[in-house]
């Protein structure tokens, strides 16, 4: 037992739990039974932590607490070091994994022209081709408020440019001086 283990147990206390990335190897472990996992996986059952500690001394490795949890607790009987570092790798090998979904804004204006218009569905077809999200914006100013309905027609003309290649995630909706609305790039086959 370690030393905080003993003063709390002294003076009657629980001993405080593990940290989470810590994890109890050995004399740290303080159940009186175990599940045990034998080194080569197979299942030993539930012994009493000495006779575990003993097998685990037997084979020259560490008994580690898996799920400290459990009811009794599992633990294996493995190389300390060596499970650390392939819990290691696998969280590396999960991060590697995941993909960052950003979200792009495209702001237009209801007065846009052809030109600006086209550039700016190439940047959105991009930005989808990329897995990214788009907002799309479009902005009114002053007296553009009093027809907002050039904006519906030129969200709906740049929702119909862009359909095959995205869903509409958000409806278009009109909040303040700005109408959106979000995309989602399709799923690749």
């Amino acid at each position: 037992m370690n030393k905080e283990a003993l003063i709390a147990e002294k003076e009657g206390l629980q001993p405080k739990p593990p940290q989470k990335d810590k994890q109890r190897i050995n004399d740290d472990i303080r159940a009186k039974e175990v599940r045990l996992i034998g080194s080569d996986g197979s299942q030993k059952g539930v012994v009493a932590i000495a006779e575990a500690l003993q097998m685990a001394k037997d084979e020259e490795l560490d008994l580690v607490e898996i799920s400290p949890e459990a009811e009794p607790p599992v633990c294996k009987i493995v190389d300390f070091g060596k499970f650390v570092y392939q819990r290691e790798k696998k969280a590396k090998e999960a991060k590697k994994k995941q993909k960052i979904i950003e979200i792009k804004e495209m702001k237009f204006s209801p007065k846009i022209d052809k030109h600006d218009y086209d550039y700016r569905i190439q940047h959105i077809l991009d930005f989808l081709s990329k897995g990214d999200k788009v907002k799309v914006t479009i902005r009114f100013r002053g007296r553009e408020m009093s027809h907002t309905e050039f904006g519906f027609e030129l969200m709906d003309k740049i929702l119909a440019d862009v359909m095959e290649f995205s869903t509409v995630e958000k409806t278009p909706k009109l909040e303040g001086r700005s109408l959106t609305a979000f995309l989602t790039p399709n799923k690749k086959k």
